[in-house]
């Protein structure tokens, strides 16, 4: 494999540097070429009558061999190679990693999503990860590769002298990658079973079968090179459709530049919804329901022998009349779906209650594409309270999701591969810009879709509706379900329940693309969440095979027993977080949004003060980050619905100033740098030498005391 590229052996000389570059300029080059042709012979396969499914079958398996191949070719059982890739990775192909690494489910799936069922609250997320890379270039990147360390607990182990910060370091690594990963999991659960056919719960474990043959077989060198490979596949992937849906709308190629124009017809088209009297009949139709399950919730008790007696009593009249086969089906199956205790009672109708009242809403819930915040600054209390709620939420999760951006311990990794400091710091440059080629056009595909929602889908007959709905609601009814409430026989946009993370995965069959765009989107939506699994299970296996194993417990294991303990855990690791998302604990955003809080309170504070305080202590960084992410853990336990049911909290929720749970690393980050700061002044400081290495760190010219 050395001759594409891939190969052991570090380039030493500025000519190896420039042939090993030339070389893998042209392996990706003829990578590229191979992708777009591949796309394009399907295309014609489609056109001569291929089945749809055995086109979702070629680019699933086309793309998890290649990843699969990749990682075969570059297996290694080296240190270096294993854990940062040699060290080699030149910085434009570490910045196409890094954006691969980072483009997860939640960028690639569910980015476009937000911005579709939220308008311009989405943009906290663009806000958020963006800034979040300028902080990691300014304040940490370049710094954390000067020290030189494999993982981010082997830093804190380093700068703060000793195996207890390393330790909190590994607890918190494994807890924001785990849930990181599930998200991601998910995400491969949801585009495997689009593409194949296969059960939700199966498609999870197919898909990670090409997770684990890259990590596994080699570590941080096959992951780097594979995920060039997925960023190529997944930008290609996101560009097309929307490219296409700008061309057919409105001419333009380069929608990323126009599509204001298209927001401005989405808003008309808004107040026409708004006011439709069949929307307003749906409304009410949800409201009534909504009232009758919370009059049924006041006695739950007798409204459920109520209703077991009138199920009894219409199954016992069909039977008696000798009704037909059908009825008498659905009679016992009503019968047979009525909760089988008050307790059951209880949580069903809360939930369908809930779920009512959501829809009870104009425009299926959704605020106006364009309104800022919620609420009105000028209007009355109420209105005033909301502006201003809605207002420090948004900017509670820009805050969040910056700092958590420059804490994720499986993107600082990614700048421990480059082969210099200078090159991490460019590495940092190129991926922002691969970055921003995903995000500038997120806000598009969000606006053009809904457009062709709002103006193609809504008002069709129910026995027209496009068949990509049916097949949707096949996958998961909770990502989308259409249901004719108003029996009028049309749809109305009330009557359709979507979810954001499938907004890009159906654009292709919702502009009325071919469906082999459909299969090159689902495609790279997979790349994006495998670049990023991969990433974090191997930041896992690293932090307890290296930082946990090697540096605690057996300081004199060899590099072979290191690196096959790695990929044993890597294996465990990954099937347990299989079987969490197939239990599908909750959306991919609050996962991944979770994931960012607790890197930020447990390691941004402590990573940052290590870098520019030399005073900051042992103690101070242990007890800043147990404080830190003690903070945040609480506050999205008590606060979250789904953390609330795991852990049995049932006191009433109580929010902090209305900051959402999604944003608890708000309260997390500012205690973690006063803990560091209080408790490093109130303890000795650390020794000379360290404190020097820090002076060296940021200043280079400064020369070390030989003592």
């Amino acid at each position: 494999m050395a001759g594409l590229g891939f190969g052991h052996g570090a380039a030493t000389s500025g000519a190896a540097n420039r042939a090993f570059r030339a070389q893998l300029n042209k392996v990706y080059g003829w990578y590229t070429g191979g992708f777009i042709t591949f796309i394009l012979i399907i295309a014609v396969l489609e056109q001569m009558g291929l089945p749809r499914t055995w086109i979702g079958l070629l680019f699933l398996l086309a793309t998890v061999g290649l990843y699969a191949g990749i990682g075969i070719m570059s297996r290694t059982t080296d240190a270096a190679e294993y854990y940062v890739a040699g060290r080699r990775v030149p910085a434009m192909y570490n910045g196409m990693a890094t954006g691969a690494d980072w483009m997860s489910a939640a960028s690639f799936i569910g980015m476009a999503g937000t911005l579709y069922l939220t308008g311009y609250g989405g943009l906290a997320f663009i806000m958020g990860w963006t800034g979040g890379y300028c902080l990691v270039a300014l304040f940490l990147a370049p710094y954390l590769r000067k020290f030189g360390q494999f993982t981010i607990p082997d830093f804190l182990g380093a700068r703060y002298e000793g195996n207890l910060p390393r330790l909190i370091g590994i607890v918190a690594a494994i807890l924001c990658s785990f849930t990181y990963v599930v998200s991601q999991i998910y995400g491969v659960g949801i585009i495997t079973t689009r593409l194949s056919g296969l059960a939700f719960e199966i498609g999870i474990f197919v898909g990670l079968g090409g997770i684990l043959v890259c990590s596994f077989l080699g570590g941080m060198r096959a992951v780097t090179w594979t995920q060039v490979a997925q960023y190529i596949i997944l930008i290609i992937a996101y560009l097309v459709p929307v490219i296409w849906l700008g061309v057919k709308q409105s001419s333009v190629p380069v929608p990323q530049f126009f599509y204001g124009y298209k927001l401005k017809e989405v808003s008309a088209k808004e107040k026409q919804l708004i006011a439709d009297p069949k929307e307003q009949e749906v409304i009410a139709i949800f409201k009534k329901n909504a009232d009758d399950l919370d009059a049924k919730l006041k006695d739950p008790g007798a409204a459920l022998e109520a209703d077991r007696a009138a199920a009894e009593g219409k199954l016992s009249q069909l039977k008696a009349a000798n009704g037909p086969v059908a009825e008498i089906q659905a009679a016992e199956r009503a019968l047979a779906t009525l909760p089988k205790n008050v307790d059951d009672a209880k949580k069903a109708w809360t939930a369908a209650r809930n779920a009512n009242l959501a829809r009870a809403k104009p425009l299926a819930g959704m605020p106006p594409h364009a309104q800022v915040f919620a609420g009105d600054p000028n209007g009355d209390a109420k209105a005033k309270n909301a502006f201003d709620v809605s207002r420090r939420n948004f900017l509670a999760l820009v805050f969040c999701l910056m700092v958590g951006t420059a804490a994720l311990p499986h993107i600082l990794m990614r700048y421990y591969t480059t082969p210099s400091v200078r090159e991490a710091r460019q590495s940092v440059a190129w991926s922002l810009f691969f970055i921003f080629l995903l995000y500038f056009t997120a806000p598009a595909l969000a606006v053009l879709v809904k457009y062709e929602v709002f103006n193609v889908l809504i008002g069709t007959p129910f026995d027209k509706l496009p068949a990509w709905i049916s097949n949707w609601a096949r996958v998961d009814p909770a990502l989308l379900s259409v249901v004719d409430i108003n029996k009028d026989g049309i749809l109305q946009l009330g009557e359709m329940k979507i979810g954001g993370d499938i907004i890009v995965l159906a654009t292709p069959e919702i502009g009325g693309l071919p469906y082999v765009i459909s299969g090159m989107v689902a495609a790279g939506g997979l790349a994006a969440a495998l670049s990023t699994a991969d990433g974090l299970l191997l930041t896992i296996a690293n932090a307890l095979s290296h930082d946990l194993y090697y540096k605690m417990i057996d300081p004199n294991a060899s590099t072979a027993r290191r690196v096959t303990l790695s990929k044993a855990l890597l294996v465990v690791v990954a099937l347990l977080a299989a079987y969490v998302a197939s239990q599908k604990p909750a959306d991919i955003l609050f996962l991944v949004s979770a994931a960012f809080s607790f890197a930020a309170s447990a390691f941004f504070p402590a990573l940052v003060l290590g870098v520019f305080w030399k005073r900051a202590s042992k103690w101070g960084a242990t007890l800043g980050m147990i404080a830190g992410l003690g903070t945040t853990f609480y506050y999205m336990a008590t606060t979250q619905a789904w953390m609330r049911g795991l852990f049995g909290v049932t006191k009433p929720v109580e929010l902090w100033w209305d900051i959402q749970p999604i944003s608890a690393g708000l309260f997390g980050v500012p205690i973690g740098f006063a803990v560091i700061i209080i408790v490093s002044l109130l303890t000795p400081a650390p020794k000379r030498e360290t404190q020097e290495l820090v002076e060296h760190v940021r200043y280079p010219d400064l020369k070390l005391s030989k003592a």
